[in-house]
């Protein structure tokens, strides 16, 4: 009897050290929609009236929540049922990457006008303000839905092929790390210019060691969810490469004698740019039928 007990916990430690192992691979493999996920969020969470920021973002991470209970389940009968759906889903949603991607970087290269978005502030009354808070958190649910169907799916083919209990496991870890990791830094990001006001503000001494520091925060913040947003484009790009160069047979030898980061970025360039061409096309199209 004891000798099954300590077998069995035996079993218990060598599935999990797996899925250990394997939610470790699948991490660094949706790192970069994960970085995405950051920039993105941590933009669509700034710019509130400061008792409101946090308010907002557990908002988003309850939506963000709801998102992985509908995603998982789906993903995992799939999974079970019909793999090389996953496979499709992969690619399909490398293309959605690698179009956001390219786009990103054309708005960046050709700088065009998208309208000025509403601008929290104390002037507006508290039902305007909680009008265009409801508008911003279904925008960024909505995002994060895209982003999480992406990095569910990228975690699940890195472990098809094993029992599907270490694929559930797997890929929760994953999806908890993506909800819990991505909106704690959020959250410590959109309240560095709030925290840096209160070391200004700690005492009356100009030119102090926490003035130094809280006018740093201030001013870091913009920066700091800018740099996000270019880190995010290439991850996009890079994320999107290496899911055509390891599903689509045709790419594997494509560029061979190239580092791998190097030929997945161009691939992902290559890739995005075409379906952003497409998409413009097809808009074009559309909008001259309507007339």
């Amino acid at each position: 009897m004891a000798s099954g007990f300590f077998a069995l916990l035996d079993d218990i430690g060598v599935l999990m050290d797996d899925v250990a192992a394997m939610a470790k691979i699948s991490t660094k493999k949706t790192a970069g929609i994960l970085g995405d996920d950051l920039a993105v969020n941590a933009e669509k969470a700034s710019g509130f009236v400061a008792s409101r920021e946090i308010p907002v973002l557990w908002a988003i991470t309850k939506g963000s929540f709801i998102n992985k209970l509908i995603i998982l389940p789906v993903a995992f009968l799939l999974s079970a049922f019909l793999p090389v759906a996953v496979t499709i889903i992969l690619i399909v949603g490398g293309i959605y990457l690698a179009y956001e991607g390219a786009e990103k970087l054309y708005e960046y290269l050709v700088p065009h006008h998208t309208g000025v978005e509403a601008v929290l502030g104390e002037e507006l009354s508290k039902e305007e303000i909680l009008e265009i808070e409801k508008s911003k958190i279904k925008s960024a649910i909505l995002t994060d839905f895209i982003l999480s169907v992406e990095i569910v799916i990228i975690a699940l083919g890195s472990v098809i092929g094993q029992p599907i209990l270490i694929q559930i496991l797997v890929v929760t870890i994953v999806a908890l790390i993506a909800t819990v990791g991505v909106y704690g830094i959020v959250a410590l990001i959109v309240r560095m210019d709030d925290f840096g006001y209160r070391l200004i503000n700690f005492n009356e001494e100009e030119k102090s060691i926490s003035d130094f520091f809280g006018h740093f925060l201030v001013n870091a913040l913009p920066w700091v969810i800018k740099s996000l947003g270019v880190i995010g484009t290439i991850a996009l790009l890079l994320v999107a490469g290496g899911i055509f160069a390891h599903n689509l047979d045709f790419l594997h030898h494509v560029l061979e004698s190239w580092p791998s980061i190097l030929k997945e970025f161009v691939i992902g360039l290559v890739f995005g740019f075409a379906a952003l061409l497409v998409f413009t096309g097809v808009k074009k199209l559309i909008g001259l039928f309507k007339k």
